[in-house]
């Protein structure tokens, strides 16, 4: 019986999807705490989580927290804590999520966009360095997928040039066991508890600022924040059950009609909105909901658990790819949390279309564009093609594999042998 029982399993799982997308932090433990909160809907938006939460991020990072409603409010927020007056900018890079540029223009600021070192995905120092005039005010330094930026270098260049550095760890959170390099250099770090980030509240952000006076302007900012609609935390909260309904639907083809329906009734909120595509980013700042307050404490309490997870199939996709001869990146090395596992290879949208066949998808938003998703309208944010060559051509080549909580070593076995045949 228990043989029956093992095989069983193992077969569901390569029945199951390999995914980026479909509640990749949704297991059995994270929906029964989903099915736990939604037994008290008065405490929906407001509630102990709330203060929780905040108690246990300032704990881990020894600062001050302000909490918003998603990564991207909480950018805001801080842009508009330290006063970011028209003309000032902000540089980001070159390969990133709309979101950023999005907030610094809301704030009213101009993104500047510096090249990546293709080998981390992240900024280049010296890319960085040549675009600081005497109208910047911020760098902005993302740790792409996981990988650790250089901030060492980047905090020597701000120092130098007396400019604020801003580490964006919504794809990696350290643990006691690294990555050492992430969270101990910014001037502030801004934290996102997106639906699939380093701990996941469905939606949430944080900003953690190491300036009492700019914590003092954040705090008033967040009094000032507003409640999201009930209906609308509801959607939230309902988004785990629904995806992971999505997902087990995913091999029998019915997905796409069911996401289209759940769409259509407006059931499901959009991580992205057209809005937001477009370029623009409300100036109204909202609070975190208590019940996504909840998850993302949840979470956090289980980060080291998700990160020797993410530890285990990103060292089983290092170790295979370099016996393999796959194409893998120089700046991931053993013992990264990676939030996905990055190659470049050719064809690459050829390469996941292959592996829609097997089962496993691939997409996304990070391929294809330098501004993800691929559907943003590239002149609103600022960006000018040409401008940043290796970002350019890093997106076009970029084939990334999952390693989220609910990736199982099984699958990761399984999607290494579909990538040793495509290579």
């Amino acid at each position: 019986m228990l043989r029956v029982k093992k095989v069983l399993i193992l077969n569901y799982q390569l029945l199951s999807p390999i995914h980026h997308t479909f509640g990749p932090h949704v297991n059995r433990s994270y929906m029964s705490r989903v099915l736990a909160l939604s037994y008290a809907p008065w405490a929906y938006r407001n509630g102990k989580y709330i203060e929780m939460l905040r108690t246990e991020l300032a704990n881990k990072f020894g600062a001050p927290v302000c909490l918003f409603a998603s990564g991207r409010e909480a950018l805001f927020a801080y842009l508009k804590a330290i006063n970011l007056i028209p003309g000032e900018e902000v540089i980001v890079q070159g390969y990133t999520c709309v979101v950023v540029p999005n907030a610094i223009h809301a704030a009213g600021g101009s993104p500047v966009f510096a090249d990546i070192a293709r080998e981390t995905l992240n900024l280049d120092p010296e890319s960085v360095d040549k675009l600081i005039n005497s109208r910047t005010r911020a760098v902005i330094c993302q740790h792409t997928f996981g990988v650790p930026s250089d901030t060492a270098k980047l905090r020597e260049i701000c120092d130098r040039r007396k400019i604020l550095l801003i580490e964006d760890c919504a794809h990696v959170l350290p643990d006691r066991n690294g990555p050492e390099e992430i969270g101990g250099y910014g001037d502030a770090l801004m934290l996102s508890f997106g639906r699939d980030k380093a701990i996941s509240g469905i939606t949430g952000g944080a900003v953690i600022p190491r300036n009492p006076s700019f914590a003092d302007s954040l705090g008033s900012l967040e009094k000032q924040a507003v409640d999201l609609s009930w209906w609308e935390v509801l959607k939230l909260l309902e988004y785990a059950p629904r995806m992971r309904m999505v997902r087990n639907l995913k091999w029998t083809g019915f997905d796409k009609p069911v996401l289209k329906i759940l769409k259509s009734l407006n059931l499901i909120s959009l991580v992205v909105t057209d809005e937001e595509k477009k370029g623009f980013q409300s100036p109204l700042l909202h609070k975190i909901p208590n019940v996504c307050a909840a998850l993302a404490c949840w979470s956090l309490g289980n980060l080291e658990k998700t990160n020797d997870h993410r530890r285990q199939i990103t060292n089983f996709f290092l170790g295979h790819g370099l016996k393999h001869g796959w194409p893998v990146l120089k700046g991931i090395k053993p013992g990264l949390p990676l939030q996905k596992f990055p190659l470049f290879v050719h064809d690459a949208q050829g390469k996941r279309k292959s592996l829609k066949k097997h089962n496993v998808y691939l997409d996304d938003g990070w391929t294809g564009c330098v501004v993800c998703p691929e559907t943003v309208d590239l002149p609103s944010t600022g960006y000018e093609w040409g401008d940043n060559p290796e970002a350019e051509k890093a997106c076009g080549q970029i084939l990334s594999l999952p390693t989220h909580p609910t990736m199982t070593m099984r699958q990761a076995e399984y999607l290494a042998r579909q990538i040793d045949t495509l290579l």
